[in-house]
């Protein structure tokens, strides 16, 4: 197979990866508001695609390059090492999302990237760059969404005190769809960049571009791939977080967006990778605990974090043995 072969065939699967990643988020972008029953489920996604969309060139891409050179080293990546990685990453997403769990695609992406870099080049394939980092904010992400929107929902109470809770509504389900379209531009800004930076790492590893520069039509092709996902939907995920977690009113559903939207926002501008996933689920939890802390249902919240745990250590294994699988099938696969 020729490089230029193989580099479009991992383009293909990176493009599959981003509209699953679309596909399994969906629900992170729609579920406050189709709980709330500010829109329709279709409604709701046809909001969220376009913002996904037009999300495309407003953040740079910082993400994609912490992505595609910050966790392995690039001398001991090799176009089946991203293939093997891609696999990983879509196997873990697609498990999760028919058990309905809502786990981080960003970090299946992550750890399906190193798991087949180790199955190539042993520990040498991967770097510390910014594993710490990214580590770090798997506690860190849901902790701000919880924080901002519990803080968000004391100053809505405060600001509305003299309003009537039916009152309240008749705003918020209005300003629920800003918020809505923030989670989803946020979203659609910092999930993106992830297959871009796979994509523009494929090129380079096939030595079809000199350096890692992320090419203008990889972009628009990552923007399309996660809005046609996010078009899609993922209704198993939307029920787990729209209404098992927690119960969602419209105010409540505007704080948790808003938040989640912001702290987004903030990891993409400082080039992070963090999980939208774990920062809305933080953020609903905030919502819920504002009235009482049993009005999250912790059970459910537990398994979530359980998925969130086992993410990238699982992503790794699959990719680490996808990668053993194609060195068997494909003949002079291997270490640089």
């Amino acid at each position: 197979m020729s490089a230029l072969t193989l580099a479009i065939l991992i383009i293909g699967i990176a493009l599959v990866f981003d509209y699953i990643n679309g596909f399994h988020d969906a629900a992170n972008s729609v579920a406050t508001v189709v709980a709330t029953r500010v829109l329709t489920p279709f409604q709701a996604v046809v909001w969220a695609a376009f913002f996904n969309f037009v999300s495309a060139f407003t953040f740079g891409t910082g993400v994609a390059s912490t992505v595609g050179k910050g966790f392995v080293n690039l001398d001991h990546v090799t176009p089946y090492v991203i293939m093997a990685g891609l696999i990983g990453a879509i196997a873990w997403d697609l498990i999760t999302w028919w058990l309905g769990l809502p786990t981080s695609s960003s970090h299946a992406l992550i750890g399906g990237y190193a798991g087949a870099a180790v199955a190539n080049s042993g520990l040498h394939g991967l770097i510390v760059g910014q594993w710490p980092k990214t580590l770090a904010l798997i506690v860190v992400a849901p902790l701000i969404g919880l924080l901002l929107a519990y803080v968000a929902m004391i100053i809505v109470f405060w600001l509305f005190r003299n309003s009537t809770p039916r009152k309240m509504d008749v705003y918020f389900r209005k300003f629920q769809l800003v918020s809505a379209a923030a989670y989803s531009f946020a979203h659609g800004t910092n999930d993106a960049q992830k297959t871009m930076g796979i994509i523009t790492g494929a090129l380079f590893a096939s030595k079809l571009i000199p350096d890692f520069t992320v090419p203008v039509w990889v972009i628009l092709s990552a923007h399309a791939a996660i809005a046609l996902g996010t078009l899609t939907g993922g209704w198993r995920i939307v029920r787990t977080m729209g209404t098992r977690l927690t119960r969602l009113k419209p105010r409540g559903g505007f704080c948790a967006e808003t938040s989640a939207a912001i702290s987004i926002l903030f990891a993409t501008w400082l080039h992070q990778p963090v999980s939208t996933t774990h920062v809305i689920a933080g953020s609903i939890a905030g919502v819920g605990s504002i009235q009482r802390l049993k009005a999250v249902r912790w059970g459910i919240a537990t398994n979530i974090v359980w998925a969130w745990v086992f993410t990238i250590p699982a992503s790794a294994l699959i990719a680490w043995g996808s990668f053993l699988l194609i060195r068997l099938l494909v003949p002079g696969v291997g270490a640089h």
